[in-house]
């Protein structure tokens, strides 16, 4: 008999988290944690985990006898949410057999609330990506690069290209026999291109 085991990877460690009970939210205003009573008696303390395995992700709110909450962690309908006026406090909606709860948390450190929300973006970052992978379209052309045939701009037999180099005088039709001769044994030899000469130093362009 095969047993599949779910392995599960923890994606975030807090070890010291203040849950609170918070009171409803007003409409079309956000959570402050000030509205929360003293911060300094919170309801319950203990670690913080973010979980995922292959059905998702989970916040466990737990010590090192129980789990004191769990909260699912949908990138789509996120669980999370910050409050106003602190960074390092945040509201967890819990839900249980289709009820559900809001809660408070609050970090002792703002770098470790810093790490717990770079951990939640990372994995609805990667969430996002597996729920919309790449078409081929996008993989096997580039937007920028118009299709059409290629076109072959290789010189055929036979054919010459010459080069107009400025200030260079032009060959005239009086050309003596010798000049007649070389050209046409360049000519008969191939295309010669004749090597441009070197740009002005310095020194040179200074002087002029």
């Amino acid at each position: 008999m095969d047993i599949e085991e779910d392995i599960e990877s923890v994606l975030y460690i807090g070890r010291e988290i203040s849950v609170y009970k918070i009171p409803p939210l007003n409409a079309n205003e956000g959570y402050r944690a000030n509205d929360w009573g003293d911060l300094a008696k919170p309801l319950w303390k203990g670690r913080l985990r973010i979980l995922e395995n292959s059905k998702g992700a989970a916040l466990n709110l737990e010590d090192s006898q129980t789990v004191f909450a769990r909260a699912e962690y949908d990138p789509i309908r996120p669980s999370v949410e910050a409050v106003l006026d602190s960074s390092r406090y945040f509201v967890v909606r819990v839900e249980d057999a289709g009820k559900k709860a809001y809660i408070g948390i609050g970090f002792a450190e703002r770098s470790d609330s810093f790490d717990f929300n770079v951990a939640l973006q990372d994995y609805s970052k990667r969430k996002k990506a597996a729920l919309n992978p790449p078409s081929e379209t996008s993989l096997g052309s580039s937007p920028h690069i118009p299709a059409g045939p290629k076109k072959d701009y290789s010189l055929k037999e036979g054919q010459t290209f010459s080069i107009s180099i400025p200030g260079r005088p032009k060959p005239n039709s009086s050309s003596n026999l010798l000049g007649n001769s070389a050209s046409s044994s360049t000519s008969s030899s191939g295309t010669s291109i004749p090597l441009l000469p070197p740009p002005p130093s310095a020194n040179k362009k200074r002087n002029v």
